[in-house]
Order: C-alpha cells, then structure tokens, then sequence
C-alpha cells in the first residue's frame, strides 16, 4: 500500500511540475498593469487613483477554474458569484485589454465584483495573447469560455438565456467580435458542440469595431496580433472587424468612450446599423477620460454605473 501511495505522490507531484513548466515557457508581456496604469496617467491627472473595492460578503469569488484545455495548456478563469441561490441570474462574460498582447483577468477583479454584488454571474477568463498565440485563438478562447458558463449555468445559478460580454480596450474588440458572430459558422471551432455562443447584450468600453478605418490608427501592435500589417493580411483585418458582422440579430450594444475616438473606430455605422434595425444601441461619453479609465478613479464607479444602468434595462433586472 505504501509503495501504491509512493507512486500516486509521485505522479502527482510530476503532473505539477510539468504543469508548472508549460506555464513558465509561455512568453507574457507585463507591462499593462493597475500601478503602470495609475503612474501613467498620475502625470496628466491629480486626482486618480485606484479603486479599493472590498469583495462584499453576498459574493463568492472562485480563482483559477479551468475552462478549456488545449495539449498541456490550461486556461483559467476567476468566477465571482451571487450567494443568492434562490433565482437563476444573469451572467457577464469579462475580457480584459491589454493590446492583445498584454494583461490578465486580475484587470477585471474590481468591476467584476460590483457587478457580481449587483446580481449577476461574472466570468473573467484568461486567453492566449499575440506572444503565445495569435489571431484567431484569442477569438477561440473566449467563444469558449462562453460555451463553458452556458454548460456549467446550473452549478453557477446562470440564466444561460441572459448573458452578456463585456471588454475594454483590445478586450472591447473582442467582445464586439464575439458577440457579432454568434450564431455563425466564422469562429465556430466545433460545429459539434450543440451549445450556443450567443450572447443577449455586449458592452464595449473603447475597443475598435474597425481596424482599417479613417478614425482608427492601429498599427504594430494589432499587426503583431493579426499576423502582419493590412497589405500583408487584409483578410484578417477585414474578418475581426465587428463592424462587418453588424445585422438584424446584433445584440443591444452599449460603447463606453474615453477622450480619444480612434478607440471605438466603427462604432458610429455600427449605431447607425443597429438604429436602422430597431435594436437598442447607446453610447456614453467619459468625458476628458483617458484610455484605461475603467480601471481608476474618478472614472470607475460611473463606469460600473452605466454597465448596470444598460444591462438592467436589457435583462429586465
């Protein structure tokens, strides 16, 4: 028995460090944090600062749950769920920024847990950046995660008819991209998996709709995601542009913009769009906001306000 015991410890211990391993060697760039972020923008504003939100007690929070395996590659997520166990809620799917190269879903702690307090199901996942994978498998990864909350609704108290996806900055691009195909053949991985990736509502937080556009400037850091620059891959550029995806099923859009257009490049033919079909669609002006607003005061708390303010009026809450 003892020697049975030996080798299970044994395997277990191996399966770790293996695991351990594969994590180390995966290049990450991580210059995009919260302290980068307040000491960038504490040069041009007086009063920012961090946000110092303390997980209230009516939510559980849940670190690093698997949501997809590919070879020895495990991509986590952080859940952050309403004790209230009484009533399904609905559920919003949180994709960080970061360039696509760049960031975590530790970003997304802070807005995650007001919105989780306010009543819904929140999902932060991690997915593979430009330096470990580029263009589409971050697309993937989300679709997927997506997938995972539908499959999982029961044990996470999800109304998997109700979900949102929310991003901000290259994490808004993939939000809009996700939530405008879904329910189409571009970026389904499996057309065997009988689960929908379909979302009822994205919010946008200055995430361009349109690469290759007059108000956009995207340029090396996208390039270095998509694959090459517009001359080289204008089919990439072309296909994870949102705006050429935008129909009579596009689901209710909320844009939260910062002081710079270039961020949301598309978004005015996308609410033209949306307008002409009668789908609810708005937009919220930041003010003198920078980009990266989101994440500090004074712009976080009327962020988290506005995100409430649509998705209430979109899930009847």
């Amino acid at each position: 028995m003892d020697y049975l015991k030996n080798r299970v410890l044994i395997g277990s211990i191996l399966v770790l460090l293996i695991s351990n391993l594969v994590l180390a060697q995966i290049p990450r760039d991580t210059s995009y944090t919260l302290q980068s972020t307040l000491k960038k923008h504490s040069k041009y504003y007086s009063d920012v600062s961090l946000p110092k939100v303390v997980p209230s007690k009516k939510v559980s929070v849940i670190k690093n749950t698997t949501y997809r395996i590919l070879d020895d590659r495990k991509l986590p997520a952080d859940l952050y769920l309403p004790k209230n166990t009484k009533k399904t809620h609905p559920g919003i799917l949180m994709v960080h920024g970061g360039g696509w190269r760049a960031g975590n879903k530790s970003l997304m702690r802070d807005m995650s847990l007001k919105l989780a307090e306010a009543g819904y199901v929140v999902m932060a996942p991690e997915y593979r950046l430009s330096l470990e994978a580029p263009y589409p498998a971050g697309v993937y990864d989300v679709k997927a995660a997506l997938r995972w909350m539908r499959i999982n609704a029961s044990s996470l108290g999800l109304d998997g008819t109700r979900i949102a996806i929310l991003g901000c900055s290259a994490g808004g691009q993939l939000a809009s991209l996700v939530g405008v195909t879904g329910g189409r053949e571009v970026f389904y991985e499996d057309p065997t998996i009988d689960v929908s990736n379909e979302v009822q509502a994205i919010v946008d937080v200055d995430g361009v709709l349109k690469f290759r556009h007059p108000e956009s400037s995207e340029g090396r850091v996208a390039a270095e995601w998509l694959g090459g620059i517009y001359e080289q891959v204008p089919e990439n550029w072309e296909e994870a542009s949102a705006l050429n995806y935008v129909n009579e099923k596009t689901p209710p859009t909320l844009f939260l913009a910062s002081k710079y257009p270039r961020f949301l490049a598309g978004h005015r033919e996308y609410m033209q769009l949306q307008e002409q079909h009668g789908t609810l669609t708005r937009r919220v002006d930041m003010g003198d906001a920078p980009h990266s607003f989101w994440l500090l005061n004074p712009w976080f708390e009327p962020t988290v306000e506005h995100v409430l303010s649509f998705l209430n009026e979109v899930f009847d809450k």
